[in-house]
């Protein structure tokens, strides 16, 4: 009796012709078995009728190694990669004297048994099947007669299999003592240590060898030992793109500990040179993803935001030169521009103004009530939290990173489809924030509407200002003069020919609102710290200098208004707040601070300060400290380190007089203008008419009519 073996790789597009192939055979004599590797039941039930179908084992029958090892083959593989472990194809192989690959994934799992079990014929489809059965049945005796050439397996395979277990074995040894668990034991790590700087050894296998092993030691809890393998490791490489993918673990890992990474800069590098081999293939969908890695690393809260300084700070152009120079870089900064000039509204109707609103509104208050209240001005407000708005908004810095590394994005066409509408409408639109708004914003062309955007503090520190298209913005806004600095140097293209007109213009503030008689005399001694969310605004200053005045005189105190650090925000804020807690609950038992907390009725919360405090590291401005001012209380700023020794810092926005370098100089203007009631009222009058003359709404909201009334100027 002939017995057949068939595989299929594939569902038959018409099982018709596989029953009919298999009546055939039955009416013939001749036993089928057929191995799939899907549902016979569900796909071909007929067939199991006619024949002995089986199914091959899956993936997770056979294990999660091997289900990886069969997820990464090439797929015409994977049938055979089923099959070569599976008793019952090996046991019906050996007695078939038709082999058959009904489809093309299942040619190389036939000619794999056709070279172990040579005595069948193999051959692919059911016409070529018939006829070797029908060979076969004309001169049976002739295929009993055994052959020395067909008897056993090819030798090709046995070299084969030889080899393919040989690896198999280097692979598991390899694995193994790579592994997690491996990297436990000291002499493990130590022979790692010597092996992935040795000489000779080809660069792609190093980097691959010692990203394997790092990665398993920092998973062991070996961060020194990775650290120490990487940087050895990538001494011997010679290109940035494995560097810093070898180093990328290492620099994450440092970051989740709230350290600044020394290395984070090679990383960067790496991320953007396999973004730049992308967009050269024009492949920009590749190419955004390790921008935005990037991104990430660069501007981590960690790096810019939790620290005593950032290195964007020190150095905002050596800092952002790899992506300057990067091709990434130069296509995300690509002017796009507009095809007509913003235009003054005309005469004969209201200027409409356009403001965008919803994200943070903190300090749009004033000058919406101001345009909303003018004659001849008419005030929309598009609102980006409402939920028609909302969709276009979503995963919006991945989709603005697409659309300027490709120059158009199916995104761009939904921000005109909701937003073009409002932009038709307007003659002005204000966006407050260089944030997500601003930045998908300018993924449209305006026409003919003049963009105004206002950026502060945060987002100099963030990447919104390198994914803005300033080509379509006409007028920048800044709080203060140290704050255009930083911005001008670390995006160069802002005063390019087609860069926004830039503006210093002061933030809206009612400052009248804060004026108020002090509590008593003693109300001196009582200093003042109002905003203490982030670490910026380093609280732990002000204990520095509450230390130096009680040295001298018990009576200062320190009163604390504003929500406290959140301490989960990231590792640095925790460790800064367990010192902080620490030095409170000292100076808190002795009655020397008080934490009062976050109030609606900051006014009210100064009438009992007589100094007010400006302690942080940077701030655009610090409203805060200007409304203390306002009340009366003695300004003492300290010089923000971010700025400090700049051309524009807080020596050059305040009075000379009100900015010190140290707790101890702080100290000494405390006690000098505190020295008598008179003294300290004189000093809060003098410090209450600058502010109120300078600072206040009734004065700087005519820099804003200037500005948005006024056909366009020069920058100022």
């Amino acid at each position: 009796m002939i017995e057949v073996l068939m595989v299929m790789g594939t569902i038959p597009g018409r099982v018709a012709v596989l029953t009919d192939a298999l009546e055939q055979f039955r009416a013939k004599g001749v036993t089928v078995r057929v191995a799939t590797t899907f549902d016979p039941g569900e796909n071909i039930p007929a067939a199991t009728e006619l024949a002995e179908v089986h199914l091959l084992p899956t993936s997770a029958e056979l294990g999660p190694r091997f289900g990886r090892t069969v997820k990464r083959a090439n797929p015409a593989r994977r049938p055979w990669l089923r099959a070569q472990r599976d008793p019952w194809v090996r046991r019906h192989a050996k007695r078939a004297d038709v082999l058959v690959a009904l489809d093309a994934q299942a040619l190389h799992t036939v000619w794999q048994l056709a070279q172990r079990y040579r005595r069948a014929d193999a051959v692919y489809g059911i016409a070529p099947a018939l006829r070797a059965v029908e060979k076969r049945s004309a001169d049976p005796a002739r295929y009993r007669r055994p052959r020395l050439n067909t008897a056993g397996p090819a030798p090709a395979v046995l070299v084969s299999a030889t080899r393919s277990q040989t690896v198999d074995l280097a692979k598991r040894v390899f694995e193994m003592s790579t592994g997690k668990r491996a990297m436990k034991l000291g002499p493990v790590r130590w022979f790692w240590q010597g092996a992935v700087t040795a000489p000779g050894l080809p660069e792609r296998h190093r980097g691959k060898i010692a990203r394997r092993v790092t990665g398993n030691m920092l998973k062991s809890g070996h961060a020194t030992s990775a650290k120490r393998l990487a940087l050895a490791a990538q001494g011997r490489l010679k290109s940035p793109t494995t560097r810093g993918q070898l180093l990328g673990p290492i620099v994450d890992a440092e970051l989740s500990q709230g350290k600044v990474p020394e290395h984070l800069m090679t990383v960067v590098r790496g991320q953007l040179k396999l973004a730049d081999a992308f967009l050269k293939k024009r492949n920009p969908g590749k190419a955004a993803p390790h921008v935005l890695r990037a991104f990430n690393l660069m501007f981590h809260r960690i790096v810019q935001f939790d620290g005593a300084t950032s290195p964007l700070a020190e150095n905002p152009e050596e800092f952002l030169a790899p992506l300057h120079n990067s091709e990434a870089g130069r296509a995300m900064a690509t002017p796009r521009g507009r095809q007509s000039p913003a235009a003054f509204p005309p005469a004969g109707r209201p200027h409409r103004m356009l403001f965008f609103t919803g994200l943070n509104d903190n300090f749009l208050g004033p000058i919406l009530e101001r345009y909303e209240a003018m004659p001849g001005v008419e005030v929309r407000r598009l609102n980006l939290m409402e939920e028609s708005i909302l969709p276009v908004l979503s995963n919006g810095r991945t989709n603005v990173v697409h659309h300027m590394l490709a120059g158009s994005s199916k995104r761009a066409g939904e921000v005109q489809e909701a937003w073009g509408p409002h932009l038709d409408w307007a003659d002005t639109v204000f966006v407050d924030w260089c944030n997500l708004g601003a930045a998908m914003l300018t993924m449209i062309d305006p026409g003919t509407t003049r963009v105004v955007v206002r950026l502060h503090s945060f987002e100099a520190f963030s990447w919104w200002p390198h994914l803005t298209d300033w080509s379509r913005v006409d007028d920048l806004v800044f709080v203060s003069e140290h704050l255009r600095d930083l911005a001008l140097a670390a995006v160069p293209r802002l005063g390019a020919p087609q860069g926004p007109r830039t503006h210093m213009i002061n933030n809206a503030m009612e400052l009248h609102r804060y004026v108020a008689p002090k509590a008593s005399a003693d109300s001196r001694f009582t200093l003042g710290l109002v905003g203490l969310s982030s670490l910026a605004k380093d609280p732990r200053w002000a204990l520095d200098v509450l230390r130096e005045l009680r040295r001298r005189d018990e009576r200062y105190r320190l009163k604390l208004i504003g929500d406290a650090l959140n301490p989960e925000l990231s590792p640095a804020i925790k460790a800064y707040v367990q010192e902080l807690d620490a030095e409170l609950a000292e100076l808190e038992s002795s009655g020397a601070v008080v934490r009062f907390g976050r109030t609606d009725d900051v006014p009210g919360a100064l009438t009992d300060v007589g100094v007010i405090l400006s302690t942080s590291l940077r701030e655009s401005f610090h409203c805060a400290l200007v409304e203390g001012a306002a009340s009366g209380a003695v300004p003492v700023v300290r010089d923000w380190p971010f700025f400090a020794g700049r051309p524009h810092s807080a020596r050059t926005l305040f009075p000379s007089d009100w900015v010190v370098g140290t707790p101890e100089e702080a100290a000494e203007r405390i006690l000098a203008l505190t020295a008598s009631e008179e003294v300290w009222r004189e000093a809060g009058r003098a410090a209450a008419a600058h502010v109120l003359s300078t600072w206040d709404w009734s004065v700087t909201q005519k820099d804003f009519d200037r500005l948005l009334l006024e056909p366009p100027a020069t920058a100022d």
